[in-house]
């Protein structure tokens, strides 16, 4: 199976448009420029995140005309609070420890303005092929894969990661076929949402 045989960004493209308002849509876990490229070719501007100077260096080569950065996720992002409409963050959250995980989850939602919108996809607990069992376990549905740490999520997981000042719009559980086996996802979409303090929770109860 080709890996350019995933175009699950083609009806999120109107989307993150839209929320965009002009600024680039930062993307993170960018690695050679695959889903870079689909931004790019839909007239978007992007800014693209990876930890591996190898794969920054291809993308490079195949978009010469879109900055590039090699920056951990857990460092802070490179625009001011608010200054994102959208953010793709494809399979790169489920790496870290749950405490980091959801640290990065809230530097995100502050790095876009009010309305802006996360695009991610996170490993499921069903993720059988790539995975999701049969490896040794360090955390709750966190394993060793092949030397690499690997989060599993299900649907409460999801929930908990961006229950604070976060609006799902549309979460969905697919099966891509961007590698040799199938692998199944979280597909999320979430806008930012003001933080209710406890009077303005009263307020609305």
């Amino acid at each position: 199976m080709s890996r350019d045989c995933d175009p699950w960004l083609q009806r999120w493209l109107p989307l993150l448009a839209a929320r965009g308002g002009g600024a680039p849509v930062l993307e993170l876990g960018c690695g050679a420029g695959r889903d870079t490229a689909a931004l790019a070719a839909a007239g978007l501007a992007v800014f693209g995140l990876d930890t591996s100077a190898p794969a920054l260096r291809r993308a490079r080569a195949r978009l010469p005309g879109v900055r590039f950065l090699r920056r951990d996720l857990r460092a802070p992002l490179p625009v001011a609070p608010g200054g994102t409409g959208a953010i793709v963050a494809s399979l790169c959250l489920h790496y870290f420890p749950w405490r980091e995980t959801a640290a990065v989850a809230a530097r995100l939602r502050r790095a876009l303005r009010p309305g802006g919108v996360l695009l991610c996809r996170l490993n499921s607990i069903r993720d059988f092929h790539h995975g999701a069992r049969g490896h040794p376990r360090i955390g709750r549905r966190y394993f060793r894969v092949d030397g690499e740490r690997k989060r599993f999520f299900d649907r409460a997981d999801v929930r908990r990661l961006f229950a604070r000042g976060w609006r799902v719009l549309s979460l969905e559980e697919r099966v891509i076929r961007r590698y040799e086996k199938p692998k199944v996802v979280w597909e999320v979409v979430l806008e930012r949402a003001p933080v209710l303090t406890s009077a303005r929770r009263r307020r609305r109860s």
